[in-house]
């Protein structure tokens, strides 16, 4: 500092207030300022902490949506699936019955076959 000799001790502590004061001075400066804008500060952040809660609760609305969408998908493939199994376990039980049919009308053509050879040769003998 002009005019202050650094060799006193004296002068070393004013100086050492002088700067102290002075950067209390600044801080208390950028404090009001800061003061000053907290209003604002606090209305810009409460704008933007309900623009946050809006885009919040409408995630939560899709997500819940697309969960019940997804749900219903489900319970159609789900029912799909079963009426699926239950006409092929019906096409099944359809074949088995022809197949079963089928066969005792073999058997049936087979047991009249044999009876008409077995009549023919009885009546041959006669």
């Amino acid at each position: 500092m002009r005019g202050s000799n650094p060799d006193k001790f004296a002068d070393r502590q004013k100086d050492a207030a002088k700067a102290r004061q002075e950067q209390l001075d600044k801080v208390r400066a950028k404090m009001a300022e800061v003061a000053a804008k907290k209003p604002q500060l606090d209305a810009e952040r409460a704008k933007i902490a309900a623009e946050r809660a809006k885009r919040e609760e409408e995630r939560k609305i899709e997500k819940e949506a697309r969960a019940k969408r997804e749900a219903e998908e489900r319970e159609a493939a789900r029912i799909a699936a079963e009426a699926a199994a239950r006409e092929e376990a019906e096409a099944k039980e359809r074949e088995k019955v022809e197949r079963l049919k089928a066969h005792a009308q073999l058997l049936a053509d087979q047991k009249a076959a044999r009876d008409a050879r077995y009549a023919a040769r009885k009546k041959r003998q006669k």
